[in-house]
């Protein structure tokens, strides 16, 4: 009997673990990993007991699938934030991937390499990054019950930044011999990082990213709301009044752009909550499943 409980006891765990963790995760240069720069004698990504990633060698996606297979899923490729110094991959990413899920959305977490400041060379790697999850999930779609015209982007913070610079840099940086389509269908932006100009930037994030002292032209190259086109795709964009780590105003001049150029976005903003504010209640994720719905993404 103590041996039928005990088969019985690891059977429910499996089905748990199945539930609450990927079901798939994808290097996403799993043929070309003599093309990244590699640290030397450094073979592990770094991720801390809370969570945190501060180092990755091998970029990749982990994949969260819905239940049931009878129709065709809409995708999100999930960019977690942390100032482009760290990644908060279980708070913004994996929590928000099992959302999505539940959902009846595709969801990827993108583990994106960081860029190292004293390095003008690897400003382009988070991007080139992003690029690369948006060719595998395209080129994949049919194999993972995924509607190829409903893939979009989505951002936290940082992570945002990254979300609206593919959303408006999708001409490829990468490889891309198929030319398979890299602009996202749509975009999701959280509390984003968007202008690195001086007045509106988290200069934490820009000088991650661009170093101590960037250029004019290479501000206005990663300042998103100065790259919009009538050919962005539509946003969905939420941030508090009283965020005191990331100016509102980059959410607002963003949705400014996007409106002058008529791309379709919807914006909500609170009063209060701060940045994060992800980690303080569940219902933000309510009016953008509403805002996906009426865009009839889901």
């Amino acid at each position: 009997m103590n041996i039928l409980k005990r088969l019985l006891f690891l059977l429910m765990l499996t089905m748990v673990l199945s539930q609450t963790s990927g079901q798939e995760i994808i290097e996403l240069y799993d043929n070309e990993k003599e093309d990244l720069e590699v640290v030397e004698n450094q073979s592990l990504d770094i991720e801390s007991s809370d969570g945190l990633i501060r180092k990755v060698i091998y970029p990749s996606i982990e994949m969260y699938l819905p239940e049931g297979n009878n129709t065709l899923w809409p995708a999100i490729i999930i960019c977690p934030g942390g100032g482009y110094s760290v990644i908060v991959y279980q708070g913004e990413g994996i929590t928000t991937a099992k959302k999505l899920a539940a959902n009846g959305v595709v969801a990827f977490v993108l583990k994106y390499r960081l860029p190292d400041p004293s390095s003008d060379d690897s400003t382009i790697i988070p991007l080139q990054d992003a690029q690369k999850a948006m060719k595998i999930v395209r080129e994949n779609a049919s194999k993972w019950n995924i509607d190829p015209e409903k893939i979009g982007i989505m951002g936290f913070s940082a992570g945002g930044h990254l979300a609206s610079t593919l959303a408006t840099h999708y001409d490829p940086v990468i490889d891309n011999v198929e030319q398979t389509n890299l602009r996202p269908d749509f975009q999701i932006l959280v509390y984003p990082v968007i202008s690195m100009s001086d007045s509106l930037t988290h200069m934490g994030s820009r000088t991650q990213l661009l170093g101590e002292n960037p250029g004019f032209d290479k501000i206005i190259q990663y300042s998103s709301e100065l790259q919009v086109t009538k050919d962005t795709p539509q946003a969905y964009i939420t941030h508090a009044a009283d965020d005191v780590v990331v100016d509102v105003d980059n959410s607002i001049s963003y949705f400014e752009q996007l409106r002058y150029h008529q791309v379709p976005v919807e914006m909500h903003i609170y009063p209060k909550g701060n940045h994060g504010f992800v980690f303080q209640h569940d219902s933000w994720i309510d009016p953008l499943f509403q805002w996906m719905k009426d865009s009839e993404i889901l």
